[in-house]
């Protein structure tokens, strides 16, 4: 559903994700650099991993993991 003034734009926030933003967005980076998407939700990277940044690829799910117990710490 678009964003109108009645219907504000929505951002739903996940701990240790993206920010799921619902669409079409425009994203202005540090440098002013605009990013488009006509999608009707987006994920936006908050962790700078993502090869696609400011769009999530999934690569927060990489951070913090830690070995099997039982395994080589070395």
């Amino acid at each position: 559903m678009p964003n109108t003034p009645e219907r504000p734009c929505r951002i739903r926030v996940q701990r240790d994700g993206p920010l799921l933003v619902e669409g079409p967005v425009e994203v202005v980076d540090e440098n002013g650099e605009v990013t488009e998407s006509a999608r009707f939700a987006v994920a936006v990277c908050t962790c700078r991993r993502s090869r696609i940044f400011p769009w999530c690829d999934t690569s927060h799910r990489c951070r913090g993991k830690q070995p099997a117990e039982g395994g080589d710490a070395s």
